[in-house]
């Protein structure tokens, strides 16, 4: 472990959608700069919205409170901004969603998006040293022509720090494989497929995702209900990015006595801590790990979880197993 005083442990994080790392007062501040406006007018106001009844309440307020962001430079400082929290909390490697087409609905262009993801995530290793990765996600009401789009513009931007195409959005609103031929596109553009599942929708919802073979799936708790389901997930080595508050704070667990990580580690399944939308659940990844580790998920566990389903070259692969083996071992 890292000696006293060093410092908080080096930490990795797959799972975290950028439009939901704004905290309150900058928020205000975008959308007052874009003459956007948001549903509250104050940072009171905004941490009201923000609790949540369940979690189509959610999805409603995410879509209502992130269209502010409008221009390459929102998304360029968004970047920028939570790497520097993060680093804060010992990260050292990000794979950050964004949902592209939620923007491009609302006139965005889709070089502005990328291009200003994509600087973001260059600015972040240079001013603090966070390695960023990017996973543009789509949600499951989209029209699936425009999910395709998604993909193939992913997928030009493969050599600007893209590595995953994303499935997120009102778990049960369609089956994953309404979204195989934008899944298809990005894949053969080089591109791992990413999605969300058990969170909202139980143990199916998992099995859903396995006919389209994901690299990794963010949330997937709900396979806690499943034996034959975790010795599969188990089996197949499949990272599940697991976000304790986000489940507690969207009502998908009841309480931190029920989650379900416990069980997930004790089948032996590879769990990677993320806070998923942080300023609107009140969290940071410090405190999500902290969350963890009571129950039942320590640091160098999810670390190594971290290493196993991060979607970088060997050399970062290489680097990230240094960096944990001197923190951890």
């Amino acid at each position: 472990m890292a000696a006293p005083g060093a410092g908080p442990a080096p930490k990795i994080e797959l799972h975290v959608h950028f439009e939901g790392t704004v905290r309150p007062e900058t928020l205000l501040v975008i959308a007052r700069r874009n003459g956007e406006r948001l549903p509250a007018k104050t940072v009171e106001g905004l941490r009201q919205l923000y609790e949540f009844t369940d979690f189509d309440h959610f999805v409603r307020t995410w879509v209502l409170t992130t269209n502010c962001l409008r221009t390459a430079d929102d998304f360029r400082r968004v970047v920028v901004a939570y790497a520097a929290e993060a680093a804060t909390h010992g990260a050292v490697y990000l794979e950050g969603i964004f949902s592209p087409a939620e923007r491009v609905r609302r006139g965005v262009g889709w070089a502005d998006i990328f291009e200003g993801y994509a600087d973001g995530a260059v600015e972040a290793y240079e001013r603090h040293g966070v390695r960023v990765l990017l996973t543009p996600d789509v949600d499951r009401e989209l029209a699936p022509a425009d999910a395709e789009e998604c993909a193939r513009q992913a997928v030009r931007f493969r050599d600007r720090g893209v590595v995953g195409f994303g499935l997120g959005g009102p778990e049960l609103a369609a089956p994953a494989k309404t979204f195989a031929r934008a899944v298809a596109i990005a894949r053969d553009g080089g591109l791992a497929f990413v999605p969300h599942g058990g969170e909202a929708g139980g143990p199916d919802s998992v099995r859903d995702l396995l006919e389209l073979a994901p690299a990794r799936i963010r949330h997937g708790i709900r396979a806690g209900e499943d034996d034959d389901l975790l010795a599969e997930l188990r089996d197949r080595g499949v990272v599940l990015d697991v976000c304790p508050t986000s489940n507690l704070r969207t009502r998908v667990v009841e309480s931190e006595a029920t989650h379900p990580l416990p069980r997930l580690v004790a089948a032996g399944l590879r769990c990677s801590v993320g806070t998923d939308d942080p300023a609107m659940f009140g969290t940071d990844l410090g405190r999500e790990h902290e969350l963890a580790a009571r129950l039942g998920l320590g640091p160098e566990r999810a670390y190594a979880a971290g290493v196993a389903g991060a979607l970088c070259d060997d050399a970062t692969r290489d680097h990230l197993v240094a960096v944990g083996r001197r923190a951890y071992c």
